[in-house]
């Protein structure tokens, strides 16, 4: 039996976890509000709430865990991808902290979080069995990943530019909305007619992913609307966002109904921080049905940044002994 303590700094949510093997105890997560008025992360800014939070976040806990320090079997951190000055945080903490309580450090991939969440005990969600076909979408990263082992991937496809993530977020704040702008557009997408307005689907070979055209299609054509009607956005709001989610949720279909096809394999599992659109989730589940697949959704609660799938992705190499040295160093770019 293993206790894990997960810490998660890598962009604005400062998280801690505790794990009994692969059940949750706690998750806690202190998000930052500061970042909205600027439309979007301020890196400095966010280090800073970083070291405000990740001592109470911890200690608050290992409290509703009801472990103590001396009782962990290990701590695991995020070690990249993300914003240096968040990562240093969190890095430094889980050194310090290694060092004072003599417990083995484990150095953990962000995006590896995100896949291994489904493994977390959930008695609404289906562990997904091995090899299987994951989507990762998020504001950095937008893959499809054939994942054989808990610690065993094999990268199939990826964006060759922006992630769909940040696709969500610029479309959202060319229609004025707020930071971050992926859930405002989810939520007006309900309302609006996704047939209305079309906008470019990138052709990109096998299975890599584009969306910077995407971006500069719906730019130029609200642009040209607005040059004959400066209250086109106002009025056509609900149904711009319905346009734009149905183009990018499309493309990302295109290629997992591809991936399936390349790869034999029908268990399709979707990660990260985009999963938790609905759009994008209904769309998966109907797609499933029609196509005969096993697809899996995480809980929303490990959608996005959690220190959750840190902890479980420690406990897998924790069972492998892959312990990391005090020498580390966090690194903004990390790959799968």
């Amino acid at each position: 039996m293993a206790y894990i303590l997960g810490i998660e700094s890598s962009c604005d949510d400062t998280s801690a976890a505790v794990l009994k093997n692969t059940q949750v105890l706690s998750n806690i997560i202190a998000s930052q509000e500061v970042h909205k008025k600027y439309g979007g992360v301020v890196p400095e800014l966010a280090s800073r709430a970083h070291q405000q939070h990740i001592v109470p976040v911890v200690s608050q806990a290992l409290h509703i865990a009801g472990v103590e320090v001396k009782d962990l079997s290990a701590i695991a951190f995020t070690r990249g991808p993300g914003l240096l000055g968040s990562l240093l945080v969190g890095t430094s903490f889980a050194k310090g902290l290694s060092l004072s309580a003599r417990i083995p450090l484990i150095e953990v991939n962000h995006l590896t979080g995100h896949v291994l969440s489904h493994f977390i005990d959930d008695p609404k969600s289906a562990k997904p069995q091995f090899p299987f076909l994951c989507l990762l979408v998020s504001g950095g990263h937008t893959q499809i990943i054939k994942v054989k082992a808990p610690l065993v991937f094999e990268m199939l496809g990826q964006t060759i530019d922006d992630a769909v993530g940040e696709a969500f977020d610029k479309g959202a704040k060319l229609l004025g909305l707020e930071y971050p702008g992926g859930p405002h557009i989810d939520a007006l997408s309900r309302e609006g007619n996704p047939r209305l307005f079309s906008f470019a689907r990138p052709r990109v070979k096998d299975l890599n992913f584009s969306f910077s055209g995407v971006k500069t299609s719906f730019l130029y054509f609200l642009q040209d609307r607005q040059a004959k009607d400066s209250e086109f956005i106002v009025k056509n709001k609900t149904h711009l966002a319905a346009g734009l989610q149905q183009t990018l949720i499309e493309i990302l279909l295109e290629k997992v109904i591809l991936a399936v096809k390349k790869t034999g394999l029908r268990r399709v599992a979707l990660a990260g921080g985009v999963s938790a659109n609905s759009g994008l989730r209904n769309r998966m589940i109907m797609e499933a049905e029609k196509r005969n697949w096993q697809v899996f959704i995480p809980p929303l609660r490990f959608t996005t940044d959690n220190a959750a799938m840190i902890a479980i992705t420690g406990y897998y190499k924790w069972l492998e002994g892959d312990f990391t040295g005090l020498e580390v160093t966090p690194v903004t770019r990390m790959y799968l």
